[in-house]
């Protein structure tokens, strides 16, 4: 072979080599050879991450939460008729997002986003992950700002503040989800954005809640989010995440939020369902091993950012179900410990008529009086105590045959305060009212007054105030009860006492 053909042979070997690909780009796909109930198995898909979501030829959303050797556990999100075995899969290298949009409210949605209020399509070209790291507590600020329900018992009791986790639990039928809504209504005139995630409900029950929103206009600063009893258990699972993620959006854009999830007991079932299909080891009363890990990275993330961050916050109201008193059970003992404050929803108590049947014994906020304005806290500082005291004393008198003019005295003063604490649904009372009441009941005013006349003498106490505006505008400008405000209302509650006896 000449040398001239020799060096051109060569001069094209180099020219191949020079253009030739050495990190060609590898398609991530593989096929699916396992589908059953909402779950399939893909073999052979590689470098795939943890919530990364999987991309079908029939346009099926999954997401991969089993990440093994040879084969990728996907669960499916929608559109799951439309898969067939053998199936050609592709990873999309994007983790679960959801599009977040400052005019969300007002509307109806399912976990995933699609709205099913028959309203207009939803669209947006911001997206937030569905799990993110929690607020660094360097970018948060101490309690300071009160979140008032204006539900007596509460604000008074137990007291919510911006970004609390504060956990509402007991048995079934005790108002739970009322309380929540209560708070919700009582957000109108404060620019708290909320969001109800309604997990495993009946429908009927979050279309009853939906209009009752309507008819007080509170809609206009809600959203409502339902994942049903017969959606599939990854919707249940996601919907926290994904409306958790919605109301970071309003805490990251200077706003407050308020956020309830009803129930988180539904969602850890449907978490244990998922985890059975998956395949992985079950645990104690068959949940998996990362249930507590399941809650804390949720309600972690409420939060009430420093002035650097606009001082937005997004506070939580999880709700728990407990069968038949067992608090000690799994998931509310997980949940307890993770929550800032609990609100004990007692049977017994409803069931006696007392509304909201609050247990102030197991009852907590555990920032008690960083939460309450400073009228509050002149007027209440021992009522938990005392009220906790006579429903000791009440339970000891029914053992006695004769009890000594003390005791009388106290059960017939604190009979007429739980008595003034009752307050029906829909009900709400602001807070100045609420001292101005507590006042009157601490101070011994309504003592001579009968239990049946409490109510008639709240409502006209209002009445009064409402026409004695310089009392209420001053606690609520001051925060306290001034020397003469005090003196103006001792004459007002006289003057009620009086009308009543």
């Amino acid at each position: 072979m000449s040398n001239d053909l020799l060096n051109n042979l060569i001069g094209d070997i180099e020219k191949k080599l020079d253009s030739a690909d050495v990190n060609p780009e590898i398609e991530n796909t593989w096929e699916v050879f396992y589908l059953w109930d909402w779950v399939a198995k893909v073999s052979w898909l590689k470098n795939v991450a943890y919530n990364e979501l999987i991309e079908f030829d029939s346009w099926a959303v999954w997401v991969a939460l089993n990440l093994e050797e040879h084969f990728v556990w996907v669960v499916v999100l929608s559109w799951f008729t439309s898969i067939k075995e053998w199936e050609k899969v592709k990873s999309t290298w994007k983790s679960l997002e959801v599009p977040v949009w400052e005019w969300m409210v007002w509307r109806v949605v399912d976990a995933l986003w699609n709205p099913i209020d028959w309203l207009w399509e939803i669209k947006s070209s911001e997206r937030y992950p569905i799990e993110r790291v929690a607020t660094w507590v360097m970018d948060r600020k101490s309690v300071h700002e009160p979140m008032e329900t204006w539900i007596k018992a509460i604000d008074a009791l137990v007291p919510v503040w911006r970004w609390q986790r504060e956990l509402i639990i007991w048995d079934r039928q005790t108002w739970k989800t009322q309380v929540a809504i209560d708070a919700i209504l009582n957000q109108k005139w404060t620019w708290v954005i909320c969001v109800y995630v309604a997990i495993w409900q009946k429908e009927w029950k979050v279309a009853r809640v939906v209009e009752e929103l309507r008819s007080r206009w509170a809609m206009d600063y809600t959203i409502v989010v339902n994942a049903w009893a017969s959606a599939p258990a990854a919707m249940q699972y996601l919907a926290p995440y994904a409306w958790c993620a919605m109301a970071e959006y309003f805490m990251f854009n200077w706003k407050h939020a308020l956020i309830v999830y009803d129930d988180l007991t539904k969602q850890a079932n449907a978490y244990r369902e998922m985890s059975l299909l998956l395949r992985r080891p079950p645990g104690r009363e068959a949940y998996p091993w990362d249930v507590f890990y399941l809650h804390s990275k949720l309600l972690e993330r409420s939060a009430k950012l420093n002035e650097e961050l606009w001082s937005g916050s997004m506070t939580a109201l999880p709700i728990i179900e407990t069968q038949w008193w067992d608090v000690s059970a799994y998931i509310p003992t997980n949940v307890i410990s993770i929550t800032d404050g609990q609100i004990f929803l007692e049977s017994d108590l409803f069931n006696a008529g007392q509304k909201p049947a609050i247990n102030v014994w197991l009852s907590v906020s555990r920032v008690w009086w960083s939460a309450q304005i400073k009228a509050m806290k002149k007027v209440a500082w021992t009522l938990k105590l005392d009220l906790a005291q006579y429903r000791e004393l009440a339970a000891f008198s029914q053992f006695a045959s004769d009890l000594d003019a003390w005791t009388k005295k106290q059960l017939d003063r604190w009979e007429r305060m739980m008595e003034l604490l009752k307050q029906w649904i829909y009900e709400p009372v602001v807070v100045a009212k609420q001292v101005c009441a507590i006042y009157a009941a601490s101070k011994w005013f309504i003592d001579e007054l009968e239990v049946s006349k409490i109510k008639k003498f709240e409502s006209e106490l209002y009445m009064s105030l409402d026409e004695e505006k310089t009392i209420l505008e001053s606690i609520e400008k001051e925060l306290k009860i001034t020397d003469e405000t005090e003196e103006k209302l001792k004459e007002v509650i006289k003057k009620v006492v009086e009308l009543n006896k």
